[in-house]
């Protein structure tokens, strides 16, 4: 492709990247399409059975609405259920793993503002603190870029391999140090911490927070026998430590 004139090497990567989508897609429908009918109609199994036995009981359609208004809140980060002894949706701790989501562009989704003044605030929120987070990281680059590339000098410089080579096993080491740092070792804290999740759904939950995708359904709660103050630091300290790896590798 590199022999190739620019307006014939675009066409390509579009039709190429069109079709990256539709593979995607398609695994994912293949995948995920079959869980999602089975949940599905378990749902609609158990709320056929609660309108048998207890039906009577409710007006036409009040359970339904009662579900839909339940399932709204769920969506904006508002939950009713519990005794209402834990702390609120914007507690100090939620509300600052908010803006960290915010300036990492991680995005969750587990909370939104529900007021106007909320929405108007995160738009000029993001606006001047997403371009003080790349200067953050572009000053952070400077830093940590000649102390983590002492060791590939000292590689190159030893072995002398070629400049392919040597680019190659600097990219591997790179990989390594960011897959063993800010994702293993990380989800294997959370997988000890949380109790309720497996180890793949914390490398699941790490991976989405470090490349921020955050799809936010799998967020960790608070952990067992862990102050809910320390947990969320924690929590931060992971959006934190996502935004390293990025910054090492601006070149």
């Amino acid at each position: 492709m590199g022999a190739l004139r620019p307006w014939a090497r675009f066409p390509l990567l579009v039709v190429g990247h069109l079709l990256a989508l539709g593979i995607g897609a398609a695994v994912f429908q293949a995948l995920e399409g079959p869980p999602a009918l089975r949940l599905q109609a378990k749902l609609r199994t158990e709320l056929a059975a609660f309108q048998a036995e207890y039906g009577a009981c409710l007006p036409p359609g009040a359970l339904e609405e009662l579900l839909g208004t339940a399932l709204a809140a769920q969506a904006r980060g508002v939950s009713s259920w519990g005794d209402g002894s834990e702390a609120g949706n914007w507690d100090l701790p939620s509300a600052l793993l908010f803006t960290a989501s915010i300036l990492t562009t991680t995005g969750y989704g587990c909370m939104a503002p529900l007021s106007a003044g909320g929405k108007a605030f995160c738009v000029v929120y993001a606006a001047l603190g997403l371009p003080a987070s790349l200067a953050l990281l572009a000053a952070l680059r400077r830093c940590l870029l000649p102390l983590l590339s002492r060791p590939g000098a000292w590689v190159a410089a030893y072995w002398r391999p070629a400049p392919a080579r040597a680019a190659l096993l600097r990219a591997a080491g790179l990989g390594l140090l960011v897959a063993g740092a800010f994702v293993l070792l990380p989800a294997l804290v959370l997988w000890g911490v949380q109790g309720d999740c497996s180890l793949l759904e914390a490398i699941y939950f790490c991976f989405s927070s470090l490349s921020t995708i955050g799809l936010g359904d799998l967020l960790p709660g608070h952990g067992r026998g862990l102050h809910p103050v320390l947990y969320h630091l924690g929590q931060l300290a992971l959006l934190g430590g996502g935004t390293l790896p990025r910054a090492v590798a601006w070149e």
